[in-house]
C-alpha cells in the first residue's frame, strides 16, 4: 500500500487518524526527528489542544524549518485542528508564540457570552460552490476548538486560498482552507464519519489538489451546528468475567430475582459499531468495573477502544478508572499516565467522575485555589480542555425553603414526598453509593475552573425510569457554566430528546437503555428530531 508520513509529537489520539488513513488504503510511517522530514512525500501534522504547546513542542524539537521546507518544495501537506491553526501567524491563545506564517492572520477566541465554548460537535464546512477536497455542502464535520480564524470575505481568497466556512452562534469561522499543495482542516476528518474519510482520501490520492477551486454544483448548504445524539455503553465484567454492556435502574445493574445476574445487553465493540452505523454522533464507554487485579497496561477497556476505533469514525469517550493508582507490581501510576494509555488506544476524551467530586471539595476547602495537581488539571494541560469530560451523578435533596440549606436550590415543579417545593442536587461518588455535601453547581463551577471542557450530566433520580430528562437540573447547570453540557439519564423515547433540545440549552443528549434494549434506534431518534425541525447529522454510509 502507498505511504503517508505523520509527524510524531504529543498530539492526543492519533490512533484514530492512523485507522482512518488505513481505511483509505494507505499505510502510515512516523516522522520522529527533523532529519526524517525530507524523506516524506505526503506529510500530515495532526493536533489537538493548545496552540502554544503545539508550536513550542515543534520548535524545541527542531521541526519548524523542515516543515516549512517541505511546504516550500511543493510537497503535499495537511494540517488537522491545531495543525490548521499552526500555519497561521499566531493565535490569541498564546500571543507570544509565533505560528508557521504560511497564512497571513491570527486566530482569536469564540465569544462565550451567548454560547458554550469550546465549540464541540458536528457543523458545516461550506466552500461556497468551489471544489475543496471533496467537501460536501450537505455533510457535517466534527469540530472541537475554542480558537478560530474569523472569516472575512475576500481576505484569504486574496492570498490565493480556497476557503470553507462554518458558523457558530453568529460567528463565521474558517473550517478548512487549501492552496496548491497545502490543505488544512479545523475539523477532525478522522472523526467525521465517511464525510471526513472522503476528505482524507482526496488528499492522499491527490484528487483534491487537482480539482481545487473549480466551480461545482450541488445541493444547498445545510445549517450550522447539529444536535448531538450520543450512545452510551456501561461496560463491566459479568459474573463469568466477560466484558458486557449493561444498564442499571438507578445504578443497579443486576437483574431482579434470586440469581441477581449482571444484566447483559451485548458486546461493547459490536454495539458501538452498530450505533455508529445508525448515526450516533459520539460513543461513550463508561467502565464500571475496577479491574483492581489487572496490570494498568492490560486493562480490558484498552483493547475495547483499539478494536472500536478501527471501524467507528466518530469521537470516543471513556470513563472509569482515570485516577492516580498503584499497579499490580506496586508501581505508582498517575491519572495522566492512565489517560495517555486510553488516548493511545483510541479515546478522544476521558471522563472523570468520583475523583472530580473529591477534587472540587478540596478546591473549596483551600479557598478556591488550584495547584495543578488534580487529574482534571493535568490532563487538560497536556491534551487540552476538550479532552476532559467530568461526569456528574447528582440526586435531588428536597427542602421546605431556600433558607433550609446553604446549597444552590431551585423551585421545582415536582414537589417532594412532604410537598417540598424546593430542592438541591447533591453530588454522589462510587457509582451513586455515597452522597457528599457538595451540590452540582459547586462541582461544575470548580471543574470548569480546573480545565474541564464538558459536563456529562447524569441524574440518579431519572436513571432507568424512561420518564425523560430532568430539565430543571439541566437548566440549573447550563446557567452555571460556559462549557458544553451533555444531558443524560431518563430517555425513554424520541420525544424526550426533542423535549430536552427544545426546552433547555443543552449541547447534546445521551441515550443508553433506549438503544440497548432495541426500543428505538439512533436513526429513529434523529429522524424524529429532523421532523421537529431540529438540525441533525445523518449517517452517510461507508467509504
Amino acid at each position: 500500500m502507498p505511504t503517508v508520513h505523520l509527524l510524531d509529537y504529543v498530539a492526543g489520539n492519533v490512533r484514530s487518524l492512523v485507522n482512518a488513513i488505513e481505511k483509505c488504503g494507505y499505510t502510515v510511517e512516523w516522522i520522529r526527528s527533523p532529519e526524517d522530514v525530507p524523506r516524506a512525500e505526503k506529510l500530515i501534522l495532526p493536533g489537538v489542544g493548545h496552540f502554544g504547546h503545539c508550536l513550542s513542542q515543534l520548535a524545541s524539537a527542531g521541526f519548524l524549518p523542515p516543515i516549512c521546507a517541505h511546504i516550500d518544495a511543493g510537497k503535499p501537506f495537511m494540517g488537522i485542528c491545531v495543525g490548521l491553526q499552526a500555519i497561521f501567524e499566531g493565535s490569541l491563545e498564546d500571543p507570544d508564540t509565533p505560528g508557521l506564517g504560511v497564512v497571513k492572520g491570527a486566530l482569536d477566541r469564540f465569544d462565550d457570552t451567548d454560547k458554550s465554548v469550546p465549540h464541540i460537535g458536528w457543523n458545516s464546512a461550506n466552500a461556497g460552490g468551489r471544489s475543496l477536497y471533496d467537501l460536501q455542502p450537505e455533510s457535517k464535520y466534527y469540530y472541537v476548538h475554542s480558537y478560530k480564524y474569523p472569516y472575512t470575505k475576500g481576505d484569504l481568497e486574496g492570498q490565493g486560498w480556497t476557503v470553507a466556512t462554518g458558523t457558530y452562534g453568529g460567528e463565521v469561522f474558517v473550517g478548512a482552507l487549501a492552496k496548491q499543495n497545502v490543505l488544512a482542516t479545523q475539523f477532525h476528518p478522522e472523526k467525521s464519519g465517511v464525510a471526513g474519510l472522503r476528505v482524507l482520501k482526496s488528499f492522499l490520492t491527490g484528487s483534491g489538489a487537482s480539482t481545487l477551486g473549480q466551480e461545482v454544483s450541488g445541493p444547498a448548504p445545510t445549517g450550522g451546528l447539529t444536535r448531538r445524539v450520543i450512545a452510551c455503553l456501561d461496560v463491566r465484567a459479568n459474573d463469568q468475567g466477560d466484558l458486557v454492556v449493561t444498564k442499571g435502574d438507578q445504578y443497579d445493574v443486576r437483574e431482579k430475582g434470586d440469581a441477581r445476574h449482571v444484566r447483559n445487553l451485548g458486546k461493547p465493540v459490536e454495539l458501538a459499531r452498530k450505533y455508529y452505523e445508525q448515526g450516533a454522533d459520539e460513543v461513550t464507554f463508561l467502565n464500571i468495573t475496577s479491574f483492581r487485579d489487572c496490570p494498568v497496561a492490560d486493562l480490558p477497556m484498552l483493547e475495547v477502544l483499539r478494536r472500536t476505533s478501527e471501524s467507528v469514525f466518530v469521537p470516543l469517550t471513556v470513563g472509569g478508572g482515570i485516577r492516580d493508582t498503584v499497579d499490580v507490581d506496586g508501581t505508582e501510576v498517575g491519572a495522566l499516565e492512565v489517560a495517555t494509555l486510553y488516548f493511545k488506544s483510541g479515546a478522544d476524551k476521558v471522563s472523570i467522575g468520583s475523583d472530580a467530586v473529591l477534587a472540587a471539595e478540596e478546591y473549596y476547602a483551600v479557598g478556591r485555589k488550584l495547584f495543578g495537581a488534580t487529574a482534571v488539571e493535568q490532563i487538560s494541560k497536556a491534551y487540552g480542555t476538550q479532552a476532559v469530560v467530568v461526569s456528574a451523578d447528582p440526586k435531588r435533596v428536597y427542602v421546605p425553603k431556600v433558607a433550609a440549606t446553604r446549597h444552590n436550590t431551585i423551585r421545582t415543579e415536582f414537589p417532594g414526598p412532604r410537598g417540598e417545593r424546593y430542592c438541591w442536587y447533591a453530588c454522589t461518588i462510587k457509582g451513586g453509593r455515597e452522597t457528599r455535601d457538595l451540590d452540582v453547581v459547586e462541582l461544575v463551577q470548580a471543574v470548569e475552573a480546573m480545565g474541564a471542557g464538558e459536563i456529562l450530566l447524569n441524574c440518579i433520580d431519572r436513571d432507568g425510569t424512561n420518564s425523560g430528562f430532568d430539565l430543571e437540573l439541566i437548566d440549573q447547570v447550563k446557567a452555571s457554566v460556559r462549557i458544553p453540557v451533555i444531558a443524560s439519564s431518563g430517555a425513554g423515547n424520541p420525544a424526550h430528546f426533542a423535549e430536552v433540545f427544545e426546552k433547555t440549552r443543552t449541547d447534546a443528549a445521551l441515550g443508553a437503555g433506549i438503544f440497548h434494549r432495541g426500543e428505538y434506534t439512533v436513526k429513529q431518534v434523529k429522524d424524529y428530531l429532523a421532523e421537529k425541525g431540529l438540525e441533525v447529522r445523518q449517517f452517510e454510509g461507508n467509504l
